[in-house]
């Protein structure tokens, strides 16, 4: 009788399940067939919704249940002002009228995006190992196509397509130490010591994934610089371990200072148990070179007292000022002789990311690690095998890096011609930015000694804090999305860095091309003095 009548066949029970799901699923129910719309009692309907009310629950994944170290992480390159940055883009695109055309993210080291031209025998070389068809094209010149060839020999089936041994593909690892042996005067290097790594990024969190350990007083603690690039801050609040901060001496252009290194160790120890030490030379985001002096105090240091160093040498091509000149840890650990250079465990990083090259896409990098206990050695192995192994591509992209063409090869003099141009554009960039910043009032910029930012410093007034209070802001953010609504300029607060308490800063890419760089730095002038004068 029920089938007749209320448009749902079965019993009432069984009628009100059918008809809950047909609404849950869209349908129309199904009934016999009349003309006209199928007419729903009320009823029905009041009994499909409380039916469909009970078969939602709530989520197993909210921001209550969700892993708490995560979202403890903050990532400030590509924070809450480059999203806004993305809305004032679709605005742009959909006609919304602003007072600038186009949205300039300076905020991050992203250098073919910013215009610069790939370096054209890496190009070649990732392209005949990507599509080998084009070993057989006269338009490559030889020196390429025979490093494609040994790149290819060291891949499974001669393909780039192949997992790779998780350190690494092994030729490509040996050119690594045979670069890192004539970058550092004959310092020897052992390829077993090399990992090949997704980008930089990925073996420093690899590394302070396998140092960090205990709970409570004896947690890991990292000492990181301040500012720092937070790629540190965020792997440690994911891996739960304890930050430890020693603050880079603005006054004398962002130098180390060991006595702070001690003062930041000795406060520690009452909470935590430090054994990591952090440099970034050249310094992201403060472009300062750490001269050998420095480099020898710090070694001494962890020596002294049992920390396990890491150094972020990414920006090691990138350095301008005159008298600088980038110095590895490895080369002056080893040249401070066997004592320290058989104790002190040292993990260095590179890229293809940075530098001349600018390769960001390819996420190529390597690690090397030095005087690791052989037990721990096997557990780094183990631990990089769970993600198999690094972008094939990115592997092949580090090997040219580190085995460019050289005198005597065909395409020795376009290389050579590229990297200086990009490099010598990069120092007239880092000379202009630091000029103009000095010229506006308000603002000091250390000088840019390396490295592809400025991280000036700027003078916010008493009333602008207040009102970025008032917006639940920090003042510099308050202030760099000011930047950005009125000039569609992307730059990243000093904040999201880190800073000395009652200082305010920005990190601001000098990637764009120089004409460019020179409007983006009169948009900052003019609206830096415009937001003096209203917030006098």
């Amino acid at each position: 009788a029920a089938a007749g009548r209320g448009g749902c066949r079965g019993g009432r029970t069984d009628m009100a399940l059918r008809c809950a799901a047909s609404l849950a699923a869209g349908r129309q129910p199904r009934g016999p067939r009349r003309e006209g719309t199928v007419r729903w009692s009320s009823a029905a309907k009041a009994s499909a919704v409380k039916i469909n009310e009970k078969a939602s629950r709530e989520k197993i994944l909210t921001l209550e249940s969700m892993n708490p170290q995560v979202k403890a992480v903050e990532y400030a390159v590509r924070g809450p002002i480059v999203l806004k940055a993305g809305e004032i883009e679709k605005e742009l695109r959909k006609g919304i009228k602003k007072p600038f055309t186009e949205v300039i993210k300076a905020n991050i080291g992203d250098a073919h995006a910013m215009g610069q031209r790939p370096i054209t025998f890496l190009r070649q070389v990732v392209a005949l190992c990507t599509y080998p068809n084009l070993l057989d094209s006269p338009s490559f010149p030889e020196d390429a196509k025979k490093r494609a060839r040994r790149i290819l020999q060291g891949c499974g089936g001669n393909s780039l397509g192949s997992y790779t041994a998780s350190q690494g593909i092994n030729c490509i690892r040996e050119d690594v130490a045979s670069y890192i042996e004539r970058r550092d005067g004959g310092v020897p290097a052992d390829p077993d010591n090399i990992y090949l790594t997704t980008g930089a990024s990925d073996g420093i969190s690899a590394i302070l994934k396998i140092l960090i350990s205990g709970g409570g007083k004896s947690r890991t603690g990292v000492m990181i610089p301040i500012p720092q690039y937070p790629l540190y801050s965020a792997a440690i609040s994911e891996l739960d371990a304890i930050q430890v901060n020693y603050y880079l001496d603005e006054e004398n252009c962002w130098a180390l200072n060991v006595n702070e290194l001690r003062r930041a160790l000795n406060e520690a120890k009452a909470y935590c148990n430090p054994k990591v030490l952090c440099i970034i030379n050249p310094g992201n985001p403060t472009g300062q070179v750490q001269n050998r002096k420095c480099i020898e105090d710090v070694i001494h240091f962890a020596w002294e007292e049992k920390l396990f160093l890491l150094a972020d040498e990414v920006y090691q091509d990138n350095v301008y000022s005159e008298g600088c000149q980038f110095h590895s840890f490895k080369k002056i650990l080893y040249e401070m002789g066997p004592e320290y250079y058989n104790n002190v465990e040292l993990a260095s990083f590179h890229s293809t990311s940075k530098g001349y090259m600018g390769e960001c896409g390819y996420r190529g990098g390597y690690m090397e690690v030095i005087n690791l206990h052989p037990d721990i050695k096997g557990q780094l192995v183990k631990l990089l095998s769970v993600r198999l192994c690094p972008p094939v591509s990115g592997q092949a992209a580090m090997d040219i890096v580190v085995n460019p063409p050289v005198p005597g090869e065909e395409s020795y003099a376009q290389f050579i011609k590229e990297k200086e141009s990009v490099l010598n554009n990069l120092a007239k960039k880092a000379k202009l930015t630091e000029d103009m910043f000095n010229k506006i009032p308000g603002v000091h910029c250390n000088p840019l000694q390396g490295a592809m930012y400025a991280f000036p410093r700027i003078f916010i007034p008493s009333k602008a804090i207040e009102e970025a209070k008032a917006h639940k802001m920090a003042p510099d953010m308050f202030y760099c999305m000011k930047l950005l609504e009125e000039t569609g300029i992307c730059v990243v607060p000093g904040s999201g860095f880190g800073q000395r308490e009652g200082t305010y800063h920005f990190r601001m890419t000098i990637l764009p091309p120089v004409e460019k760089l020179k409007i983006l730095l009169e948009k900052v002038k003019d609206f830096h003095i415009k937001f003096l004068e209203k917030y006098a």
